[in-house]
């Protein structure tokens, strides 16, 4: 009985951290930074791989409408928001096994697909590219230098968060229960 009290009480503990690091992590976007450098993969993944099922998906789409409130909106966030989705359904898939490994694996896939996704966004919208099979591919081909920076970022702020989240479990572990 005792270590089903001590277990949800952890339990708990690990949804508020993850929630606090999302919440920081949607943050950071009003703050200066380079082009295509954000956090929005890694709270995606961050997100899926921590949260009840619940909260994975409202939480961080919540914290991204509301700093796109802040940032402003456009034409694209359907696509964008849609491949913010699937990522943190990716994230899911890393709830049992977070091994480095298996977060970068689904880091790359989440940017590619994100890459993807939003670019193929751009070009359907409409303005910037002829809606053809040539102007799809310039649009693709317009974004390649930006997604060196979306990788970047990428990766950063997924070790970032999910070092973060690590660190925070041994310092909860660490921690002496109180009677």
């Amino acid at each position: 009985m005792i270590f089903c009290i001590i277990a949800d009480m952890e339990d708990k503990t690990s949804t508020r951290v993850a929630i606090g690091i999302i919440i920081l992590a949607a943050a950071s976007r009003l703050l200066p930074h380079p082009p295509n450098v954000t956090p929005l993969t890694a709270i995606a993944l961050l997100g899926g791989a921590s949260l009840a099922p619940s909260l994975a998906f409202l939480l961080p789409l919540g914290a991204l409408v509301l700093s796109d409130a802040v940032l402003g909106f456009h034409q694209t966030i359907p696509f964008v928001y849609a491949g913010f989705l699937i990522v943190a359904a990716l994230g899911r898939m890393l709830r049992n096994d977070r091994s480095n490994g298996r977060i970068a694996g689904a880091c790359l896939v989440g940017s590619v697909l994100f890459f993807v996704i939003s670019n193929a966004g751009v070009w359907a919208v409409g303005g910037l590219y002829p809606r053809t099979g040539a102007g799809l591919a310039e649009c693709f081909t317009a974004a390649i230098p930006f997604f060196r920076n979306s990788l970047l970022g990428d990766f950063g702020f997924t070790a970032l968060l999910f070092g973060l989240e690590r660190l925070s479990q041994r310092v909860l572990v660490a921690r002496p229960v109180a009677a």
